[in-house]
């Protein structure tokens, strides 16, 4: 992916096009000077190279306006200057560079040449100087670097944004748990869905069972990260074993699994069909690498069948918090039968 992005960046980059390096005459740049001389003849300069984006500004005021307007890869601006002065503009543009996540390579125009005041500029974000004694034989290879620097930092800027927006997009469709392997909350909403279907038409039972461990505090506060991962992949594997080979195992929060299944008939979903699933949790301890643990699960169930209008997914899910509630309070297994309301414990 990283290569993808960054191929896909610099497939238009004069780097590739232009193998001998020659300026790039394209490159946005933004002049800044309130002595209208002074900028005219940076101005000029700039152009008898052969620049063609070229802007100018008397004040940092219209300078940040022109940068909102539209980034630039150079700014040359002068250190001394009414209202805000050179540093303060460099401080407002990596602002808007932040923003706008792009890079704008600072030039300041300084008479000052003392190694305190150079110091000074550098911490407030200036890149590059250049003196105003040495103007003629200073600010065009200063341009040529910033040109080199902003290429190479605007290109890793939008590759870093193409990958972040591509792990969103993989979190945000990614349907299973990573520590476990399991199914994730999506996939339990998704896979419920599909089965209130089935089971509108086929006259079935979908039963939404959760599965809350009460002690996980515990296993949380753990220092040791990997126990935790340890502890829930091995009660993902100890489901998997005692689930039917249809049944939809996930994992929707750290303490709290959930079983999709579907029964043929309404009498199956009773309490000692659900204790199985319990005692396999609760009755023998894990083995993780500081040794074997044990852990105490609760189990509340949620039995829908077509004899009565079908919840919506978020119903169900709703009333399966209140139904674990009452199930960690009280260490029972809490059944729901939709149809007449009715809990069994």
């Amino acid at each position: 992916m990283l290569h993808y992005a960054y191929s896909r960046l610099t497939g238009n980059s004069r780097f590739l096009k232009n193998p001998e390096n020659m300026p790039n005459l394209d490159l946005s740049i933004v002049v800044v000077d309130d002595a209208k001389f002074s900028n005219t003849v940076i101005t000029k300069t700039l152009k008898n190279a052969g620049y063609r984006d070229i802007r100018s500004a008397s004040d940092g005021a219209s300078t940040i306006a022109l940068l909102e307007q539209r980034p630039a890869s150079v700014l040359v601006a002068d250190w001394l200057m009414p209202g805000m002065d050179g540093l303060e503009l460099a401080q407002n543009v990596r602002q808007i560079d932040e923003q706008k996540h792009h890079f704008t390579y600072i030039i300041l125009l300084t008479g000052k040449e003392s190694p305190d005041a150079l110091k000074e500029a550098f911490e407030k974000g200036i890149d590059d100087f250049v003196f105003k004694s040495e103007m003629s034989k200073q600010l065009l290879p200063r341009v040529y670097a910033g040109d080199r620097m902003a290429e190479q930092m605007n290109t890793m800027l939008q590759a870093n944004k193409l990958l972040l927006e591509n792990n969103r997009f993989l979190e945000q469709n990614s349907l299973l748990d990573p520590e476990t392997g399991a199914g994730n909350q999506r996939f339990a909403h998704d896979n419920l869905e599909k089965m209130l279907k089935h089971t509108e038409s086929r006259d079935e039972v979908t039963c939404y069972i959760r599965l809350d461990i009460r002690d996980w505090d515990r296993v949380r506060n753990s220092p040791n990260y990997m126990y935790q991962q340890e502890l829930a992949s091995s009660i993902t594997r100890r489901l998997r074993s005692v689930i039917r080979p249809l049944d939809i195992l996930c994992r929707t929060q750290d303490s709290t699994f959930v079983i999709v299944a579907q029964f043929k008939d309404i009498e199956h979903c009773n309490t000692r069909v659900f204790r199985r699933l319990l005692d396999g949790i609760n009755l023998t301890a894990f083995r993780t690498s500081l040794g074997f643990e044990s852990v105490t699960a609760v189990i509340s169930v949620c039995c829908i069948d077509s004899s009565s209008p079908m919840p919506s997914v978020d119903e169900i899910e709703t009333k399966s918090e209140t139904l674990a509630r009452e199930a960690l309070d009280t260490s029972t297994v809490r059944i729901l039968r939709w149809s007449d309301s009715s809990v069994s414990a």
